[in-house]
This record gives structure tokens, C-alpha cells and sequence, in this order.
């Protein structure tokens, strides 16, 4: 009975949630705040483009920016907010069965705010890293991510063009590591506004490089080899791909899947095999598509180096 009142609350409090966020344009406001971020970087796309054979309304645009509003938003309506309350409680509640309370590894309670921030904005990017990684070496979770690489022309909306599997798993993954902190885990609004500033930059048709600070933040020109179709065999073997950092490249300069042989501006991309990938948003959502025959052959070649 707790967990279906969990349910409803939760299904009642999101919906009065994304209401809320709707009628009170603030720039504390994810929905506004994304919806800003999105205009200004498109803007500066129109008047400064790197691909400038580009169209101004680009391929797949509109679906792009459906995903990025059903990936942040409605996905969390239709159940997984629902989830993520349910989860946590369970993992309460199992702790309550042991006579306990949740294990603290680190107690961040007692440090300043601002240390607080950068400690764990550094260590959930760690964290979001590693699993990046793994959604290209898991034949399984490589099925989920490729929605992701079928995009043939970047823009900031591919950002958040992502299947919803890959939000199940980055929340199942990094909720233990992140709860072990003692930390409120509450998403804090100038981390995420940062990162989804970032993320939008680096999936952009601009051409940024961030200079001497570009061994520790990512960026278009980096990131723009990591969605290329044609890698490297040796590169595809050792690591599954390149330049896996979201938010820093730091990760990878320091574990050694940093690439960027020159300027990539007019790269490829997508993955091989991906001709036959379904090109609806539907389509490509349910059931998971497989991973198409080459790129299938590819990840299971790499696993078994």
C-alpha cells in the first residue's frame, strides 16, 4: 500500500510540478531555462556556423527538439519519476531491514556549499563517464545508445536526442556511488543548468576549442570525434570509441581515449550500418532497435580483444 500512495504522489506531484513550471517563466525553471539555452545556442549557430553547407533548419531538427522535451520532461510524467521515488525507497527500506541507516562513505554535509558543488559535479561527471563507456562496449546497452549516434548532422537539439532506456540506466548506475556521499543528491539547479549549457554547446555547429582550458572542459571540437562513423580500428578496439567525457575531457586525457587528430568539421557521422536505422521517433523507441548487423559485429569483436 506505501508504494502504490508513492505512485500516485508521485505521478500527482510531477504533473503539478511541470504545471508549476509552465505558468512561472523563471530562469530557475528547467523547462524555461532549457528553452532559453536552446534559443541563444541556435542563435549563435545562425550567425556564426562551423558548417556553414549546413541547413539553418537542419536534418531531423524537429525530432530532436521533441526528444530533447520528452527526455527531460514528459518521460518523467509517463512513470519514471513514479520509478525513481519507488527505487529510492526500496533502497531505504532495505537498509531499515537490516537495522540501519544508509552507509556514508563521505560525509560532505560539513563542507562549504561552493566545495560541495564542484566535489560532486567532478565525481557524477566521473561517474557518467564510465557509464558512457559502457553504453559503447555492452552489445545490450550499445542498442539503447545508438539512437543517439544516428545523428548525421550535429546541432545543440541532439543533445538530449537519447533513448529513454539510457536514462533508466545512468539513474540505476550512479544512484548508489552518488547516495554514498553524504550529500543531498536533490539535483542542484546551477550544476545541471552548467552541464546542460555544455552539453548543448558540444553537439552545436560551433566551432569552440575553450583553449588552455580544453584539458579539462569539453567541447564541440572534440566532441564532434566521438559521433564520427569511421574511427580507427585500434581505437574502436581499445576503448569502444573516443572521447567519452560529457561535461569534462578531463577522463579522457588522463585515461587515454582523448582524440582529436585534427579539424573534424566536416566528419561523418553516425555509425556503421546505420542506413537501415528507423528513422521515426516512435520507430526508434520501442522496441529497442538492434544494433544493425556491422556496428553489432563491431562491439563484439572489440569485446572479445
Amino acid at each position: 500500500m506505501k508504494y502504490w500512495q508513492i505512485i500516485a504522489q508521485s505521478y500527482v506531484g510531477y504533473l503539478n510540478y511541470l504545471i508549476r513550471e509552465l505558468r512561472e517563466p523563471r530562469l530557475q525553471s528547467y523547462f524555461w531555462y532549457l528553452l532559453l539555452i536552446s534559443v541563444l545556442v541556435y542563435i549563435c549557430e545562425l550567425i556564426h556556423p562551423w558548417r556553414v553547407h549546413q541547413a539553418r533548419i537542419r536534418r531531423d531538427f524537429w525530432l530532436d527538439g521533441f526528444y530533447m522535451f520528452f527526455n527531460f520532461f514528459l518521460f518523467s510524467l509517463l512513470g519514471f519519476a513514479a520509478l525513481s521515488n519507488v527505487a529510492s525507497e526500496l533502497w531505504l527500506d532495505a537498509w531499515r531491514g537490516l537495522g540501519a541507516r544508509p552507509f556514508v562513505l563521505l560525509n560532505l554535509s560539513g563542507w562549504p556549499t561552493l566545495v560541495q558543488l564542484v566535489f560532486y559535479f567532478f565525481l557524477k561527471d566521473f561517474v557518467q563517464w564510465n557509464i558512457h563507456r559502457l553504453l559503447h562496449k555492452v552489445p545490450w546497452l550499445w542498442r539503447f545508445h545508438q539512437v543517439h549516434h544516428s545523428v548525421r548532422e550535429m546541432g545543440f537539439s541532439a543533445h538530449l536526442r537519447y533513448h529513454f532506456g539510457e536514462t533508466i540506466i545512468y539513474k540505476l548506475i550512479q544512484f548508489i556511488p552518488l547516495s554514498l556521499l553524504g550529500i543531498s543528491v536533490v539535483d542542484f539547479f546551477v550544476l545541471d543548468a552548467i552541464a546542460i549549457a555544455i552539453g548543448h554547446l558540444n553537439h552545436s555547429n560551433l566551432y569552440l576549442t575553450w583553449g588552455p582550458l580544453r584539458w579539462l572542459l569539453n567541447s564541440p571540437a572534440m566532441h564532434i570525434w566521438h559521433h564520427a562513423k569511421n574511427l580507427p580500428p585500434e581505437r574502436l578496439a581499445q576503448a569502444g570509441g573516443v572521447n567519452f567525457g560529457l561535461s569534462l575531457s578531463l577522463w579522457d586525457y588522463l585515461f587515454g581515449t582523448a582524440y582529436l587528430p585534427s579539424d573534424g568539421r566536416d566528419l561523418r557521422l553516425g555509425f556503421p550500418g546505420d542506413e537501415t536505422f528507423p528513422a521515426g521517433f516512435f520507430a526508434q523507441l520501442w522496441p529497442p532497435p538492434p544494433a544493425t548487423g556491422e556496428a553489432d559485429a563491431t562491439i563484439k569483436q572489440h569485446n572479445q580483444r
